[in-house]
């Protein structure tokens, strides 16, 4: 019976994953391709199952258009909403604004 439990414990450490965190950082003003390139790196996380903290960071005198940054997100949120949900939502933090998606 010990050996039967013991083999159960072993088969299902075997298929757990642990969830990962990715960062993928902006920046307020970014290029099309950049961005979209970014995104696609965010969508290959989130199909692999790993959480992604998306961070818009301010330099210096870019905190004065902080709404640059809440539109980056709130596009971000729109076109990630197929793969991937809010599970953190936008903070402002300091110099920057953090957000964490997880798989759907």
């Amino acid at each position: 019976y010990k050996y039967e439990q013991a083999k159960k414990e072993r088969e299902a450490r075997k298929k757990q994953r642990v969830v990962d965190q990715k960062e993928i950082r902006f920046s307020p003003v970014i290029s099309d391709h950049d961005y979209n390139f970014k995104k696609e790196h965010i969508i290959r996380f989130l199909k692999i199952g790993d959480r992604v903290k998306v961070r818009v960071r301010f330099r210096g005198r870019q905190i004065i258009h902080s709404e640059k940054g809440r539109e980056l997100i709130d596009r971000l949120t729109r076109e990630l909403s197929e793969v991937g949900t809010v599970e953190r939502a936008a903070r402002f933090e300091g110099k920057q604004i953090d957000i964490i998606f997880r798989p759907v």
